[in-house]
């Protein structure tokens, strides 16, 4: 025996993974949250690893155990249909639910931007660590992109900020590029006096290359003090997040019609005024009927939301769970 009409919602990003236990009527009956989840590092069984004791947490917070009859998982790294049915084999392998569906994580964050009701209709952008966007158009028509990094064209996300940051500060440094005031403010953070010493300590390892995170919101200041190399950084990060949105929108036919542009991850959920401001103007060119968003709460509420339109749930459901979150 299961637990009757329970569900599981999980959304592993590549720094975090949560874990919700949720009933058809929109109850919340637990959470957890762990690790990154990256199989391209550690491989499929062991990402999937990550996630048995969050399930075991929140499995043991409802009391009696056993598999819940579905589960939704929206799992970075699931960029490829050769990807998910990896991913759906070995969680649906694990036994924690009757049946399993594996999508890729920015379709949590679409999920959690649309409304409840009607057809599921738009796009999601989502610039976090890294940067992706998927959409959803009428009678289930889907716009993806493989985003697996620089050899599928991917430009941006934190990661790439950060590593942008750097070279622009070097340069400046030794005389390569334009002077900015990145090449004192990055070094600064870490106690550090120059740009050489700062390589010098991310090369040798002396500062762990997790701390280079840190780098992208020092970008975001320098850039609101005025510096233009920073400020060209962010710009293009804006180009970008428009230019996936515009494109997913034409490939939907959905460039003539209002339609939800859902904005989330750590880079835009911060709401960073140059950034926003650079998207909202340039999808105003690019997608006029484009209606932008940011979405703040945990992708794993779409996630949660999912295995709700799994059950059929009534309004009320919805409702009930989204408040679970604000």
């Amino acid at each position: 025996m299961g637990l009757t009409g329970t569900a599981l919602a999980i959304d592993a990003g590549n720094s975090k993974t949560d874990v919700a236990l949720v009933t058809a009527d929109g109850r919340l009956l637990g959470t957890a949250r762990g690790g990154g989840f990256q199989p391209p590092v550690v491989g499929v069984g062991r990402a999937v690893d990550v996630l048995a004791p969050l399930v075991r947490s929140v499995l043991d917070q409802a009391g009696p155990t056993g598999p819940v009859e579905h589960l939704s998982a929206f799992l970075a790294n699931a960029d490829l249909p050769v990807e998910e049915a990896d991913l759906t084999a070995e969680v649906a392998g694990r036994g924690w639910a009757h049946t399993v569906s594996v999508r890729n994580d920015t379709f949590a964050l679409l999920r959690a931007g649309l409304p409840d009701d009607g057809e599921p209709v738009g796009v999601a952008v989502v610039c976090g660590a890294g940067i992706n966007c998927v959409g959803l158009g009428r009678l289930g028509a889907v716009a993806r992109f493989p985003s697996i990094g620089r050899i599928s064209g991917d430009w941006g996300g934190g990661s790439h900020l950060a590593d942008e940051a750097l070279w622009c500060a070097a340069r400046a440094e030794d005389g390569r590029g334009e002077p900015t005031g990145l090449a004192r403010a990055l070094p600064a953070h870490f106690g550090l006096t120059t740009m050489l010493e700062l390589i010098e300590a991310l090369h040798l390892r002396t500062l762990p290359d997790h701390r280079r995170h840190e780098l992208t919101p020092l970008l975001f200041a320098v850039a609101d003090s005025g510096d233009p190399v920073a400020r060209g950084i962010v710009v293009r990060q804006a180009e970008e997040i428009a230019l996936l949105a515009a494109i997913a929108l034409g490939r939907l036919g959905l460039l003539g019609e209002p339609t939800p542009v859902v904005l989330g991850g750590g880079v835009l959920a911060a709401r960073h005024p140059l950034l926003h401001e650079q998207i909202t103007r340039l999808l105003s060119e690019r997608a006029p009927k484009a209606v932008p968003h940011v979405v703040t709460a945990p992708p794993v509420l779409g996630a949660a939301l999912d295995t709700l339109d799994r059950a059929g749930a009534a309004a009320e459901a919805y409702g009930r769970l989204r408040g679970a979150w604000e």
